[in-house]
């Protein structure tokens, strides 16, 4: 570094090639927002033209601002002194806008040289304005993106008419499609709830990609499901909220406060970024617009930066990014994609949807695979145009639940399109997770027995475990998947090396599934969730695990080569059972029993011995493929409300997504067709009509494997759905704090933190966050009652809150964004206790040093009846958790299994239903 001598010694000598001065524009940027007494320009034209040598003190003292409102007096007045039609060129070889304003700040100056200029066209400096404004490119939105009506209808969508547009505007930056089409996709997306027209704008997005830059639609793909790999690529952004806070700071001139200010009131990163963009008057160079493959590829290189220095590397992309977005809405999607949380409403069955239909209407250039005729498809009925596009949308999604990576899919599209051959290309494959098949939730055993009526099930143990998928080669390459697809080999390498003990001889590869469950290796003893969460995810070694594990095999989808969803879970079942080899506490199946609607009282004991063994309620799945049943007497039909409740709509996605949601309790109004209600009346009151339509309408239920659908052919009775009348335990709590909540909910306040009471220290101790089972009137309704800012009081004074944590509150967590009053009473449902060491609550009473927390905590209702002297005591929640660990009788050990030595190690959480 130099000497202080040094430096004046080159200050010196820069004094003498140049009469500006050199100074910092981050000072001129803060001095800017003051507000202050502006210099007339003369005086400063003035003494530019006198300017001596050497400067004196009153010059040596010249602010950045000052020195600024300088420059621009002499510009101006070469502006004035030049006609732009002699096309005159000013000092500096820069050009004048017609305006005579520059909109862009002088970089540094050189020592040969005078402060260069970037400029671009810009409104003109008001009259009387007597404040420098520096206006920013930044703000100026794509115009070429901007006016396209990616909302309109895909039939009467012509992208032919855009293209040359678009590919102009594009030619200038490279050629690649722009972020801005994509923001604008985004911005119509967000902007409606209608379903219709949210896929209507992604369908004719993803055509102008089609037909106009093939290279940027996988790219697109991945921005608009808010992520960059499949789910089972490890390859995380590792952004913390601080990169994208300091970027907003550092790029539109923001500081803690002002931040924090917009994100109290705001709640959304993203929201921050379009607030912060718009009042951003300023850039050190001009931005080069965004691309789709540029930000994709940002995103990539993010993710892949790792060792000594990646933070600054990642900071230094996430700088550049928010440099160059243009206009508030491309900075509002670039955070919300750093951020992980695009919030457009276009979730992965849309996205599906929309390139069925896309490619049914687009090709590429040069592609030979058939399109559909928008005016013909125009001509047809709203019913006929839904089985056209039916076939389509079956196949792109039957495709992506079996081969779940973009990667892999869209450039199959774009080479084929959409018809049979998708399948196969894109199908069932060894070591890629297929997305696994949902049960449908029940309440109670009875609703079950009355959707089942004369078929044969099988009701199996539905354990308080992890849900793995197992994948085997002919190398004997064993990879593991969890339900949501992500790879945890390295967490159960003892797995790994159980399966060559397990294949029969007769088995090469397989494609398996189960739920792996802790237990006591000794006795068979089934252990909760929570003391599988006790497990380490990565690199776990063999030899340091103690925390055994068990697998129960349920389904088999792979066996040999040959895909074997299309079997009857009968089918599926036998095989897994005949052609794999139990070893006792380490791989066994699932604990069932085959029954009928018509034995419900075996039912009702299978159920109470899974409750009673530490699981969490049964799974029912139909044993066969049977045909369609005869249509019922009428008198059955309309007394059956399983039978109509198994009715769905034949055509469309939403159709078939109201099906599956149509057995959970109504809430609002149906957004589905209506559905013929169950009656009450006796068989010669029925009318004749609903007797025809029934049978026509049924779906029969199939026990083939179904990936990434929730059907009725798996049903599931969890001891948590039956409510407090099946003897599940509730706790009545005290709210004592929240935070802001994001995305809708940012004007609310969730999630909430709710507390015991200790009878003896007089404190509340937190128990655990809930944000289940509120309404949207609820939470408007909690937030004018706990007022933070005093924005719902008459007076503006804060309602019930307290500015910091009460001394009689215990909470070992973060710090929320309000602490409450204490004075209300919340009943409060859960599924299970567990051992936290963030929840104070009974902290002593059941571990020294750790408290007892709720899983899936659900609100049911305000205790008006009660105050907050009779909310339940952390002596009351630890008698629960004593009497749930006690509850399941340790099973007799099983004679004639092979040991296996295991030892382990490691404490890490993961917060994961083994559903």
């Amino acid at each position: 570094m130099s000497s202080p001598a040094k430096k004046r010694k080159l200050n010196s000598g820069a004094k003498q090639s140049s009469s500006v001065p050199s100074r910092g524009l981050e000072y001129f940027f803060a001095k800017q927002k003051q507000n202050g007494a502006s210099k007339e320009p003369s005086p400063l034209q003035k003494e530019s033209d006198s300017q001596p040598t050497q400067k004196g003190p009153s010059e040596e003292q010249l602010s950045d601002e000052e020195l600024a409102r300088k420059l621009q007096a002499e510009w101006d007045a070469e502006a004035k002194a030049s006609t732009p039609r002699e096309n005159k060129v000013r000092p500096h070889d820069v050009p004048v806008p017609e305006t005579g304003f520059v909109d862009t700040v002088a970089v540094e100056p050189t020592k040969e040289s005078k402060p260069q200029t970037v400029t671009s066209p810009s409104k003109a400096l008001p009259k009387g304005k007597n404040t420098l404004s520096l206006s920013s490119e930044a703000a100026a939105e794509d115009q070429a993106s901007a006016s396209i009506p990616l909302d309109e209808s895909p039939l009467t969508f012509d992208p032919a008419k855009y293209i040359p547009q678009l590919q102009d505007s594009w030619a200038i930056d490279g050629g690649d499609a722009s972020y801005a089409l994509l923001t604008r996709c985004f911005v119509l997306v967000s902007s409606t709830s209608s379903r219709i027209k949210i896929v209507d704008t992604l369908v004719n997005c993803i055509r102008l990609l089609i037909e106009a830059d093939p290279s940027s639609l996988l790219p697109a793909v991945w921005l608009a499901t808010n992520a960059i790999s499949p789910p089972y690529v490890s390859m995380e952004l590792g952004l913390g909220g601080s990169a994208i806070s300091k970027a907003l700071k550092q790029v539109c001139g923001l500081d803690n406060r002002s931040l924090k200010t917009l994100y109290d009131k705001l709640g959304d990163p993203g929201d921050v970024a379009f607030e912060a963009k718009k009042k951003q008057s300023f850039t050190l160079r001009k931005p080069k617009p965004l691309t789709i493959k540029g930000v994709f590829q940002s995103l990539v290189k993010i993710a892949k930066t790792q060792g000594q220095g990646s933070g600054d590397v990642k900071q230094r992309i996430v700088d550049k990014l928010l440099q160059d977005a243009r206009g508030g809405e491309e900075s509002r999607y670039v955070v919300r994609t750093l951020c992980q949380h695009l919030r457009i409403g276009a979730v992965k069955t849309t996205m599906l949807i929309a390139l069925a239909r896309a490619f049914s209407l687009s090709k590429t250039p040069g592609a030979d695979f058939p399109t559909k005729d928008p005016n013909q498809l125009a001509k047809l009925r709203k019913e006929e145009l839904a089985e056209v596009y039916l076939k389509a949308e079956e196949i792109v999604k039957a495709s992506y639940a079996r081969h779940p990576d973009y990667n892999d899919l869209v450039p199959v599209l774009l080479e084929i399109g959409v018809c049979e051959e998708l399948l196969v290309r894109c199908g069932l494959t060894l070591h890629i997770p297929l997305r696994p098949m949902l049960g449908g939730i029940t309440r109670d055993l009875s609703e079950m027995l009355s959707r089942l009526q004369r078929r044969e099930f099988a009701c199996e143990y539905k354990y308080d475990g992890q849900r793995a998928q197992i994948h085997c080669d002919e190398k004997g390459v064993v990879s593991i998947f969890s339900r949501h697809l992500e790879l945890m080999t390295d967490k159960y390498p003892d797995l790994v090396a159980l399966v060559p003990k397990i294949r029969g001889e007769d088995v090469q590869s397989f494609i398996m599934e189960g739920e792996v469950v802790a237990v006591d290796r000794a006795t068979g003893e089934l252990k909760t969730f929570q003391t599988l969460t006790n497990r380490a995810r990565k690199d776990v070694a063999i030899g340091s695990i103690t925390i055994d594990v068990c697998l129960f095999a349920f389904d088999l989808m792979y066996l040999n080569g040959q895909p074997l969803l299309d079997r009857s879970f009968r089918e599926r079942r036998d095989m897994l059972r005949s052609l794999f080899v139990e070893i006792p506490h380490h791989f066994t199946w699932v604990k069932s029993i085959d029954a009928t609607s018509q034995d419900s009282e075996t039912v009702l004991e299978f159920f109470k011995s899974a409750v009673d063994s530490k699981c969490e309620g049964i799974m029912v799945k139909i044993l066969d493929n049977l045909p369609e049943l005869e249509a019922p007497e009428p008198a059955d039909d309309a007394a059956d409300p399983g039978i109509l409740e198994e009715q769905q709509l034949p055509t469309s996605d939403a159709a078939a997504t109201v099906s599956a949601s149509s057995i959970k309790p109504p809430k609002g109004k149906a957004k589905a067709k209506p559905k013929p209600k169950p009656t009450e009346t006796t068989p010669s009151d029925t009318p004749p009509i609903p007797e025809k339509k029934l049978p026509t309408r049924r779906k029969p239920l199939l026990a083939t494997y179904e990936p990434d659908k929730r059907l009725d052919s798996w049903l599931k009775v969890k001891k948590d759905y039956i409510g407090t009348s099946a003897g599940v335990d509730t706790l009545d709590l005290i709210p004592i704090a929240a935070w802001h909540g994001s995305g809708r909910k940012a004007k609310w306040w969730s999630p909430i933190l709710l507390a015991v009471r200790n009878e003896e220290t007089g404190s509340l101790e937190a128990v655990c966050k809930c944000m289940s089972g509120f309404t949207d009137t609820f939470y408007k309704a909690n937030r004018e009652f706990y007022d933070k800012d005093g924005s719902f009081s008459s007076d503006g004074e804060p309602r019930n809150v307290h500015v910091a944590k009460p001394g009689f509150v215990e909470y070992a967590g973060g710090n929320p964004d309000v602490w409450f009053e204490p004075q209300e009473v919340w009943e409060v449902a859960f599924a299970d206790i567990t051992i936290s060491p963030t929840y104070t609550a009974a902290i002593g009473l059941v571990r020294e040093d750790k408290g007892l927390s709720l899983r899936f905590p659900r609100f049911l209702r305000k205790r008006e009846d009660k105050g907050i002297e009779e909310a339940s005591t952390s002596e009351f929640l630890a008698g629960l958790w004593r009497k749930q660990e006690a509850k399941a009788p340790a099973p007799p050990p099983v004679e004639g299994g092979r040991e296996i030595d295991e030892a382990g190690l490691e404490n890490e959480d993961e917060d994961e239903d083994g559903e």
